[in-house]
C-alpha cells in the first residue's frame, strides 16, 4: 500500500499522502524514463569533480564510497534532484510547506567490496545539527538496479512513528553511528521488516525518523544510489553545522534534466571533505546510508 507506479505526469494524491504518514515511505515505480537515468548515471561515472570528493566509510569490516555536497548547483545532478519530480514531491509529501536542499549524496557499494550500514535514523543524526523538528526527508534513487543480492535497503515500516531513537557507536558499527539494538529488535518484533527492492528510475520517498538498514554487496552487481535530503524552512537549522542553513531552494521543470549537459561544472555545490580539518564536522554525527 505504499507502492506507485509513475505515468506521464506525477500528481500526488491523498492515497500517497496517507501511505507516506502511515507507513513512514512510499516507492515511486518508474519515475525517470532509461533516458533520463542513463543521463545521471553517465554524469556520476564520468565527473572527474564528482568522483575526486569520494571517500570512504567502514562498517568494521567491507567499505562503502560516498560523496556529499550541500547545494544542488547547476550540473545533471541539481536538475535532478531540483526538478518537480523530486523536490516538488517531496515538498507535497511533507505537507506543502516550503522545503530546501539539506544535502546530497552518492553512495557507492562496489560489487563484492560494498560495505553494509548499520541501523539508523536520519534525524537521529540531524537532531545533533541544530534541526529542531523531525520535518526532515529523503529520496533513494538508484542508478544501479538494487536488490537483495547487492544490499538493497530495508526499512522497517512505520517505525517513523516511535520517534527519535538513541543513536551510538558499537564495536560492529566502524565508522558508522547505529540505533539502539534493544529499541530496533523491539520494532522487528511489532512492525513489518520490508526490502525495498528497486530498478534503476525507480524513487522512494522517505521520512526522517523511518529505521533503515543495508547489507554488504557480496554481489557481482554493483549498487550505487543518490540520495538527496529536504529539510523545511521553518525548521532551519539553530546552530551551524556542516549541512546549510535554509537556502532558498530553486526547482525546476522535469524536462531540465535532459536538457541540461553540464557534467563538470560543480560550482557552489560544496563538497563535505573530513579529510580537512573543518570545525563543523563531526564524523559522530555525520548523515550516513
Amino acid at each position: 500500500d505504499s507502492v506507485f507506479t509513475f505515468s506521464d505526469n506525477l500528481t500526488v494524491t491523498q492515497q500517497m499522502t496517507d501511505a507516506y504518514d502511515r507507513n513512514g515511505y512510499i516507492l515511486v515505480r518508474n519515475l525517470l524514463s532509461q533516458e533520463e537515468i542513463a543521463k545521471v548515471r553517465h554524469a556520476v561515472e564520468h565527473s572527474k569533480g564528482i568522483q575526486k570528493h569520494a571517500y570512504g566509510r567502514s562498517d568494521g569490516d567491507k567499505s562503502s564510497r560516498l560523496c556529499v555536497w550541500n547545494h544542488p548547483g547547476d550540473d545533471v545532478t541539481g536538475m535532478l534532484v531540483r526538478s518537480h519530480m523530486i523536490a516538488g514531491t517531496m515538498e507535497e509529501l511533507m505537507g506543502g510547506e516550503e522545503i530546501y536542499h539539506y544535502h546530497s549524496k552518492l553512495m557507492m557499494k562496489d560489487a563484492k567490496t560494498g560495505g553494509a550500514w548499520c541501523w539508523h535514523q536520519d534525524y537521529g543524526y540531524w537532531y545533533h545539527n541544530g534541526c529542531m523538528f523531525p520535518e526532515m526527508g529523503s529520496v533513494f534513487i538508484p542508478v544501479d538496479d538494487c536488490k537483495k543480492e547487492n544490499g538493497c535497503l530495508q526499512v522497517i515500516k512505520g517505525s517513523h512513528r516511535l520517534g527519535r531513537v538513541e543513536h551510538g557507536k558499537s564495536k560492529e558499527s566502524g565508522d558508522q553511528m547505529v540505533a539502539d539494538n534493544e529499541r530496533v529488535q523491539e520494532a522487528l518484533k511489532q512492525l513489518e521488516l520490508v526490502p525495498v527492492e528497486m530498478s534503476a528510475g525507480d524513487a522512494l520517498f522517505f521520512h526522517g525518523n523511518l529505521l533503515h538498514t543495508s547489507s554488504q554487496n557480496t554481489s557481482d552487481q554493483r549498487r550505487w544510489v543518490i540520495i538527496v535530503s529536504f529539510n523545511k524552512k521553518k525548521n532551519n537549522p539553530y546552530k551551524e553545522h556542516h549541512h546549510p542553513f535554509y537556502t532558498p531552494l530553486v526547482k525546476v521543470p522535469n524536462s531540465a534534466l535532459l536538457e541540461c549537459n553540464n557534467i563538470e561544472n560543480l560550482e557552489g555545490k560544496w563538497f563535505l571533505d573530513p579529510a580537512k580539518e573543518n570545525k563543523y564536522v563531526d564524523d559522530e554525527k555525520q548523515m550516513l546510508h
